[in-house]
């Protein structure tokens, strides 16, 4: 896989996705108060995007962080 004392790309993609997926669920927790003028704005699609983006980047952060004495 890698070397040791290498950081795993996974890593940071897992944190990239705990970012955004943060940011996208906050952008539609405010949509909830203020809703957009859109068609299916019921469905509160930000919520759930950023909902499975931070899941996503919560397990790849935690299965691939970095351990001390490899």
């Amino acid at each position: 896989m890698h070397r040791p004392g290498m950081i795993s790309i996974w890593f940071f993609i897992g944190v990239l996705l705990l970012v955004y997926g943060i940011l996208i669920m906050g952008a539609g927790i405010y949509g909830l108060s203020h809703p957009p003028n859109v068609k299916l704005a019921d469905l509160n699609v930000g919520v759930w995007w950023g909902g499975l983006l931070t899941v996503l980047g919560l397990f790849y952060t935690l299965k691939f962080k970095p351990r001390r004495g490899n």
